[in-house]
């Protein structure tokens, strides 16, 4: 591993993590290639035990808000993902994604906050819909409106569910 890239596990942190499609190329934006990533995260979510707070599938790059996998890495799970969706995406011997990713980790609530707010303006700014809530491979609508799309996101109002289900294990946001 490169001296510039450092991963800092096991500290509690939730992880801000991108990474990218290869050479940067617009493969998420083939039919179905940005519903078949949701699917894989869903999937990887539930086998590995971690939460996703927030994500949005670009064109050529994803942005994750996510804690720490319960079951195995973090970089374990991310393998997982990608690949799944490159498994069902591409011919043999082809590449669909860059291998490494970007992993910031964020302590605090207002990092949180920030990170939220750059996941969800991320279409917006480079130009793609006029408002979050069109991009349709996000979470944005999660936390305007409570919809409950393909993958779970952990956030008040999903702690609010579970607790009018009686379900007493309610995380609490760092």
């Amino acid at each position: 591993m490169p001296w510039s890239l450092k991963r800092y596990q096991n500290t509690g942190s939730l992880h801000f993590i991108t990474f990218s499609c290869y050479r940067r190329q617009p493969l998420l934006k083939e039919p179905g290639a940005a519903e078949m990533f949701e699917h894989a995260l869903e999937q990887a979510r539930v086998k590995y035990g971690f939460f996703v707070y927030g994500y949005v599938v670009m064109p050529e790059h994803v942005h994750l808000l996510v804690s720490e996998s319960e079951r195995a890495t973090l970089a374990t799970a991310l393998k997982a993902i990608k690949q799944s969706v490159a498994r069902r995406r591409v011919e043999t011997g082809e590449h669909f994604w860059q291998g490494r990713y970007y992993d910031f980790n964020v302590g605090t609530p207002q990092k949180r906050v920030e990170k939220l707010k750059y996941i969800h303006r991320n279409p917006v700014h480079r130009g793609l819909v006029n408002k979050p809530e069109d991009w349709p491979w996000s979470s944005f609508r999660h936390y305007a409106t409570g919809e409950v799309g393909t993958v779970q996101i952990e956030s008040p109002v999903s702690a609010w569910k579970r607790r009018q289900l009686g379900n007493q294990n309610v995380l609490i946001l760092p």
